[in-house]
């Protein structure tokens, strides 16, 4: 039997968009191109809301055309309000709404001739020579895809074993004010004027969009989210209280949660079904940021595909010594040993704030992560250093 496509592509959010579009393009020399098809979840419960993406890039973009807003200062609050602001050179922070993304993507996906197979997809497994997408379409009947390789980008239904895992939970306001309140030029990155949890960390995170409007959003670093009631009430006094809005009216909400784990996630089902995304380890640990990443993982598992090499072979998007540096974090963060809005503060204070992205972006060097661990809490940061390899790791319930 014939394969219906050379790559399937599961999921139509970020990860699986961004790189069944860079497999999917064509070849400059008339080649032709891997044939792919992208599975895409019916209308329902398993497409999620619209979201906002966030990211940080030097020079011009690939999606700058689609973003929402970006700055090119971000500034920090420190608990007794004073306040760090940074410029950050050829760096801008980008701001990229889910909707306008994946719209844009599937346009692409249609000049590149890809299918878009809308089906709930309840296997990929390899099979013999081939790897196989089970599933059903919207009216419930047996829907098969069959290709050589499979990138799952759904979510796992289980956590790694980890010794560490936390959970990067928030929500989000849409607000506008009846007057001029924001400043269009900075993002506010975190803003620690809020009650701290006994362990780990709680912030507001401001993205203006112009003088009236802007998403304001209250975050935690914790073992747990909050429900609806706690939400509301921490964003009122944000909103209220700290950032002295004034009268505003709610246009939109969003709402997620993101787990940061030092558990190791699979990279692969298999000989020919591979994991992408966050299902594939592309969320950094510390920070929670992913678009960036998989921007990384799709380029180089694309570059691979088209070149007829194994995906096995593209390594993980986080490197060991960040993935080593994220455990030690949280591990430090989890036990109370550090104050999280202290070190977020002293680290901006102190290490310029390009330096900073790239490091919580993992492409800082051997030397500079030297150099910015001197900068954190040592002997609470080494504690957890030694510690760690006595921890045993346990799936998270």
């Amino acid at each position: 039997m014939s394969r219906d496509a050379d790559v399937t592509v599961i999921g139509a959010g970020a990860a699986g968009l961004s790189l069944a579009v860079a497999i999917a393009k064509p070849f400059p020399a008339g080649r032709r191109a891997p044939r792919v098809a992208l599975v895409e979840a019916p209308p329902g419960p398993l497409r999620p809301p619209r979201r906002t993406w966030c990211y940080w890039e030097s020079g011009v973009g690939p999606y700058d055309g689609l973003l929402t807003a970006s700055w090119n200062r971000l500034r920090l609050y420190a608990p007794d309000g004073t306040m760090i602001d940074r410029p950050l050179g050829d760096t801008r922070y980008k701001m990229l709404r889910s909707d306008r993304f994946e719209a844009a993507m599937l346009e692409r996906l249609d000049e590149h001739g890809v299918e878009v197979r809308h089906m709930t997809v309840e296997s990929a497994r390899d099979r013999h020579s081939e790897a196989v997408v089970h599933g059903h379409d919207a009216s419930m009947r047996p829907s098969v895809i069959r290709s050589g390789l499979v990138f799952d980008s759904r979510p796992p239904q289980r956590l790694p074993a980890a010794r560490t895992t936390l959970v990067q939970h928030f929500q989000g306001w849409f607000v506008r004010t009846d007057r001029p309140v924001f400043d269009p030029g900075a993002a506010i990155l975190m803003d620690f004027r809020l009650p701290q949890p006994p362990r780990g960390l709680a912030f507001g995170y401001v993205l203006p969009l112009n003088r009236y409007e802007a998403l304001v959003e209250y975050t935690q670093f914790s073992r747990a989210a909050l429900d609806e009631v706690a939400y509301d009430q921490a964003l009122r006094h944000y909103c209220t209280s700290v950032l002295g809005l004034g009268d505003y009216t709610v246009r939109e909400r969003e709402q997620g949660a993101i787990p940061m784990s030092d558990g190791v996630y699979p990279r692969r089902r298999g000989r020919r079904v591979f994991f992408i995304g966050a299902a594939g380890g592309a969320t950094r640990p510390s920070t929670g940021y992913t678009f960036a990443a998989i921007q990384r993982q799709s380029r180089h598992l694309a570059e691979a595909v088209r070149a007829g090499r194994s995906p096995a072979r593209v390594p993980s998007v986080h490197g060991r010594r960040a993935r080593a540096m994220d455990a030690v974090l949280l591990r430090a963060l989890d036990t109370g040993r550090v104050d999280g809005a202290a070190f977020f503060t002293h680290l901006f204070s102190v290490v310029p704030a390009e330096r900073v992205l790239r490091f919580l972006d993992g492409a800082t060097s051997p030397l500079e992560d030297f150099g910015i661990g001197l900068r954190t809490p040592v002997m609470p940061m080494l504690r957890s250093l030694v510690e760690l390899p006595l921890l045993r790791r346990s799936v998270p319930a």
